[in-house]
């Protein structure tokens, strides 16, 4: 046995370092170093410069156009005619269009909050302002699925439950809060409904509101195909429906004001070209942590400078699936709602437009409604807000090159401006560069990045970015961090999209805590937390923030470009959201 020493089992290079991982590690970097990794990051490096740059130019372009609408005040009803609808004696209420009101939800927690406020503020949009009530129909579309967000329990049985957790109050502490929330969200149902039944809240609160002379549909189905595109869909097919003109489209948590259709419908009325006028979201709820104060300066540009450029240039814009009305037979004519995707809207809004329909973004006009707060919900809706327009945009390429009725500058704005550098180059850029690349320049002197790359161009950007909310500019080096470990979820959605894998079709409502939250807060006495590590724990984030964090350790030992203060602060984002220190936690 003696003879097998440790130089017959390892090759001459190794011999006497099989203990030793580090040397031999060093041994082959420094083998590939040269011949492989080195072009390989000179490639990378260039293709992310050329991505900046084309970034850099789309985001100088719509600041210019921004600027030039500001200065010259090209608002919309100098670009559309817009005139109010008035009383006709003779034709009475037949001067108002008839709209259909959809509100589309699925397992809403709140129910009852939401529809009495939802449904309230539908209801004054004819109210308000003396919109006929004949000549408006609202049209709740019920897809839940969970018995204790959809139905009311019956008081005994719910007495009953409380009671036995209190005898067993000595085993489980936790109970006897759990039980005091439910009761207490009980109450507030029995105040609006009466005493429990096991009837279906939803159902209930329609008809409490069709009993006060409001013209209300609740509809369901018997599967959830399509999600909210099929709900939607199916909602359209209703004989009602043939009367209508307009459908105005709110998700749950959306609250317009009493004078929503009287600013919008004019619009469609007067100018038979435009399908749809979207209006601007307003966030309730912006200042309830610093991960919605950060998403609230992302949203704020898409509003304030994406859809006001598209809307101003006549190019292109996409429906945000809420706060917007549409001309139903544009919807018809563009082929209805497709569940090709999870961006129903956007995949509407783009054949509309190949159809030759114009849109018209009203930045004026807000729609209050609710960010998600929520760490985990937020992950959920960027997965499928960069997942399903990189897919829509693998599905829809043919055929918007092949499309004969828009000019070629639209077409060139749908697949370049609004498709290949929004909703993929942005994402792929921002991580790939500033995550991976960047930091691997440091562990290779050998490749460059040019100071223009490296601060000017991203600089400008980001200061581009910041001016659609001016009071978060403070945050600004908060909200870098943010989307840049974002980032890495949207780059890894938008290739799933592109690639069509495994979760392309995944569709999970974005959770909103709402009032929720407030009664489990109030309730922090009662109650010890209980947390499961696999909902706080993010391996991707950790991962990524180890990364950077040694390559700025080996900057401040090696390096000259200084990264490392970047490196340790983009590593300390990374850490932090990787182990959920973020948004706002809800104990299970």
């Amino acid at each position: 046995m003696e003879q097998f020493s440790s130089s017959t089992l390892l090759p001459d290079t190794f011999a006497g370092g099989r203990g030793d991982m580090t040397e031999q590690f060093l041994v082959i970097w420094s083998q590939i170093r040269a011949p492989l990794i080195v072009p390989l990051l000179r490639v990378a490096v260039f293709l992310c410069l050329a991505m900046s740059a084309m970034l850099f130019v789309e985001r100088v372009y719509m600041a210019v156009v921004i600027t030039l609408v500001k200065l010259f005040g090209r608002k919309p009803d100098k670009r559309y005619k817009w005139e109010p609808l008035k009383d006709d004696l003779e034709l009475g209420n037949s001067v108002y269009p008839t709209v259909l009101v959809q509100i589309p939800m699925y397992n809403e927690k709140e129910t009852s909050r939401i529809l009495h406020r939802c449904i309230s503020s539908q209801s004054e949009l004819h109210v308000g302002f003396s919109w006929p009530s004949d000549r408006i129909i609202i049209q709740v579309l019920d897809d839940s699925t969970d018995p204790i967000i959809k139905v009311i329990p019956e008081t005994p049985t719910l007495m009953q439950a409380f009671f036995a957790s209190s005898s067993r109050q000595h085993e489980n502490p936790a109970s006897v809060s759990e039980n005091i929330c439910q009761l207490t969200l009980f109450q507030y149902h029995v105040s609006l409904f009466g005493p429990g039944t096991g009837q279906n809240l939803v159902e209930m609160e329609c008809q409490r509101w069709a009993s006060k002379g409001i013209n209300i549909k609740y509809e369901i189905r018997d599967n959830r195909n399509g999600y909210k595109a099929g709900a939607l869909k199916e909602g359209l097919k209703h004989s009602y429906v043939k009367q209508c003109d307009y459908v105005a489209i709110f998700d749950a948590d959306f609250q317009p004001e009493p004078d929503f259709l009287w600013r919008t419908i004019p619009f469609l009325v007067h100018n038979p070209q435009l399908a749809l006028v979207q209006a601007r979201w307003k966030f309730v709820n912006a200042d309830e942590c610093l991960m919605t104060r950060l998403q609230e300066m992302s949203l704020d540009y898409h509003f304030t400078v994406e859809q006001e450029v598209g809307s101003s240039t006549y190019a292109f814009f996409g429906f945000n699936g809420t706060a917007g009305v549409w001309r139903i037979a544009a919807i018809n004519e563009a082929g209805g709602w497709k569940d090709r995707t999870t961006v129903e809207d956007m995949d509407l809004a783009v054949r509309a437009s190949l159809k030759g329909w114009k849109f018209l973004y009203l930045g004026s006009l807000k729609v209050k409604n609710e960010l998600p707060s929520t760490f985990k919900a937020y992950r959920y809706q960027q997965h499928r807000w960069s997942c399903g327009p990189a897919n829509l945009f693998r599905k829809m390429l043919v055929e918007i090159i092949r499309n004969t009725k828009v000019s070629l500058w639209k077409k060139v704005h749908v697949i370049y401006s609004f498709f290949f550098i929004r909703k993929i180059v942005a994402h792929i850029v921002t991580f790939v560069f500033y995550c991976v690349v960047l930091p691997a320049t440091v562990l290779v002197p050998e490749v460059q990045i040019p100071k223009w790359g490296a601060v000017y161009v991203p600089s400008i950007i980001t200061l581009l970015n910041a001016v659609g909310t001016p009071r978060s500019l403070h945050l600004l080096v908060f909200w870098i961090l943010f989307e840049n470990v974002m980032s890495l979820h949207r780059t890894k959605a938008t290739f799933i999209g592109l690639l069509e894998a495994g979760r392309v079709n995944e569709w999970i409502v974005t959770e909103k805590l709402g009032d929720a939250h407030k009664l489990k807060s109030a309730l922090k006495a009662f109650r010890r937390p209980r947390f499961r590590l696999g909902e706080r724990i993010h391996l991707l984030e950790l991962a990524t923030g180890g990364y950077l964090f040694f390559c700025g350790c080996y900057d401040i030992v090696f390096g000259k470009n200084h990264y490392f203060i970047y490196l340790f602060l983009q590593a300390t984002a990374f850490f932090i959201m990787g182990f959920g220190y973020i948004g706002t936690f809800v104990p299970s």
